[in-house]
């Protein structure tokens, strides 16, 4: 893997998202079904609002016994770690690692707004470097 690849050029996948008002169970469901560990939450426009974590839905659970009606706005990360679309993977990776995260968002600037565009994570990272390796 090229360390100096852009997240754009690496990205493996779109993005799966959520929106602030979903109920829990509905983004739970959903990651299930997408086989991913955390949705990117966006408000009516599209744009970034945050991140729900499957850390964040066992929150929820062990917090709330009506934890799958309550809205995903409740228990998503409110702060994202972000990089822009021309970030490398060597950026991407160094991020992860000192903010001792599993992955970021990768993001276009529109207007002072964060349009998400994919998740970037630690297992992408991974995938690259054993890809390079055959």
């Amino acid at each position: 893997m090229s360390l100096d690849q852009t997240a754009l050029e690496a990205k493996r996948y779109g993005i799966f998202a959520s929106g602030r008002r979903t109920s829990l169970a509905e983004a739970t469901q959903r990651m299930v079904e997408e086989d991913v560990s955390a949705l990117v939450v966006t408000d009516e426009d599209g744009y970034l609002a945050g991140i729900l974590s499957r850390i964040d839905v066992i929150r929820a659970a062990l917090l709330h016994v009506d934890w799958g009606e309550r809205q995903v706005e409740e228990f998503m990360n409110h702060e994202v770690v972000t990089v822009p679309m021309h970030a490398t993977l060597r950026d991407v990776g160094e991020i992860l690692l000192d903010h001792r995260i599993h992955r970021v968002v990768m993001v276009r600037e529109e207007a002072g707004k964060k349009q998400p565009l994919s998740i970037i994570s630690a297992a992408d990272l991974v995938y690259h470097l054993a890809k390079d390796r055959r």
